[in-house]
């Protein structure tokens, strides 16, 4: 019996690209633009079988940057924030600090590779919380993602927003430093990343966020917010507003002397956060292109500003410039330009650092007396009023012909009613932070003891929770 076999189907040619297609892919890496564009019909449609060499490749200047940015960022923690701070307290409280930026480094990473990232930035959730599609960053390699970017690694931003995700608990520390346990504050902050830090974070910057105003055409709140203002910065002051005043002021406020044992440690952190804070604002623009470099000149104008503007409000209400103040103006010019880094020009940055600076300076040398809560840093008075007063200034001095993204869903809104998305995002924030943050501390001093004995306290922390002393003298 003879079997009549089907004829063979001949193998579909694989479509290949025009020269000209492939030279506009990479014309589309120094653009910072998407190297498919170039492949698609008239009608927006990619031919089957279809690629340049260009597309799914990283482009080896922008993943430079962004790793450089991430590292950056981290420096801004460890050392930096751990130098600053551990200066700022008492010398028998300095490793403490410096301990629980390490903890909390160590923790908040283990948290992010295996369900925070995915929070965040998962496509699968909703407009408050992301899906669970890249737990483990499973799925998260080194091809770019082109719904993020099409020219850096999908795992190079996940580790590049870790980094954020670090600095912003580390933060609190400061309003709460030398009384507070340190697995107390490990706790605290394993709880605060899942109820303020991961939703906050996906609203504003995740696919479909609720206040997400660039990439979100249909967001509740159309706020911007390039580097985290709301994110990192009003997230962790207002919350470490909420926790000191819980807590309860240190042993001896308004009697002992509270001053910092070493401006030196403190200059050298601010320094480091300064530089790091580059990666910071230039790195938000995930390219090392031209919204960076105005991120980069941005950060540096508001800055300069701000620490001169410190420096002459002291001078001019005590007498004397400090370098504690010049330091606090660097760290408070440095928040404020955060949210508008890579929205508003020259003129703009110098604006909003002279014009903000002397919000912060009120919050710390008036308001924390007239209210009496013991913020021992000045976490709130420096990081929540800038990030607020910044997240408002980003609003008026926002460009479009500085940033051609807000063009996507807010031209009509840019330079007219934008500070009013502003102020519901400020409102919005402040309300989730302040709630969560109060259920937070408020569970946990039910359930354990948040500060040591009086005795461990005036021993110090050093000592008490870690069995060493910063100085063998």
């Amino acid at each position: 019996m003879s079997v009549s076999l089907p004829a063979a189907v001949p193998e579909r040619a694989a479509a290949t690209p025009t020269l000209e297609q492939r030279v506009a892919g990479l014309e589309a890496y120094l653009n910072n633009t998407n190297p498919a564009a170039a492949l698609e019909d008239a009608d927006g449609v990619l031919q089957e079988g279809l690629k340049t060499p260009s597309v799914g490749v990283p482009g080896p200047g922008h993943n430079a940057w962004m790793m450089v940015s991430a590292a950056l960022v981290l420096m801004m923690t460890l050392p930096g924030l751990a130098l600053f701070y551990g200066g700022l307290v008492r010398r028998k409280n300095v490793l403490s600090v410096m301990a629980q930026c390490l903890g909390i480094a160590s923790m908040v990473t283990l948290l992010w590779w295996a369900v925070g990232y995915s929070l965040v930035f998962s496509p699968g959730g909703n407009s408050i919380i992301g899906g669970l599609d890249y737990v483990f960053l499973k799925g998260v390699g080194p091809a770019p993602n082109p719904d993020i970017s099409p020219w850096i690694s999908h795992n190079i931003f996940a580790m590049f927003q870790m980094m954020f995700a670090i600095i912003a608990p580390a933060l609190i520390v400061g309003a709460i430093a030398e009384r507070m346990r340190f697995g107390a504050i490990l706790a605290f902050v394993a709880l605060w990343m899942f109820l303020v830090y991961f939703p906050l974070a996906h609203m504003v910057w995740g696919d479909g966020g609720l206040m997400n105003g660039i990439a979100n055409g249909n967001a509740l709140i159309r706020t911007i917010d390039f580097a985290g203002g709301t994110v990192v910065h009003m997230s962790s002051g207002w919350s470490a507003l909420v926790l000191c005043m819980i807590l309860g002021r240190r042993l001896g406020h308004g009697r002992e002397n509270f001053a910092p044992h070493n401006l030196v440690l403190c200059m050298v952190g601010t320094g480091m956060l300064w530089v790091g804070w580059y990666g910071f604002n230039a790195g938000s623009a995930l390219a090392a292109d031209g919204v960076a470099a105005n991120a980069f000149m941005t950060t540096t104008l508001a800055t300069a500003a701000a620490c001169g503007c410190w420096g002459i409000l002291e001078f001019l209400h005590r007498g004397k410039a400090s370098v504690l103040g010049f330091c606090s103006g660097v760290v408070g010019g440095l928040v404020i330009i955060t949210p508008a880094a890579g929205f508003v020009n020259a003129t703009g940055a110098v604006l909003m650092g002279l014009l903000g600076t002397p919000v912060c300076y009120l919050a710390v040398v008036k308001l924390k007396g007239w209210i009496g809560y013991d913020d021992a840093l000045d976490t709130f008075g420096v990081h929540a009023v800038g990030g607020t007063v910044g997240a408002f200034l980003t609003g008026i001095f926002a460009r479009i012909d500085v940033n051609g993204n807000l063009a996507a869903h807010l031209e009509g809104v840019v330079g007219r009613t934008l500070w009013i998305e502003q102020l519901k995002a400020i409102v919005f924030t402040i309300v989730l932070v302040v709630a969560a943050t109060a259920v937070i501390t408020l569970v946990l001093k039910a359930l354990m003891n948040l500060r040591p004995t009086p005795e461990g306290e005036t021993t110090g922390l050093d000592l008490v929770e870690h069995g060493e002393e910063g100085y063998n003298i």
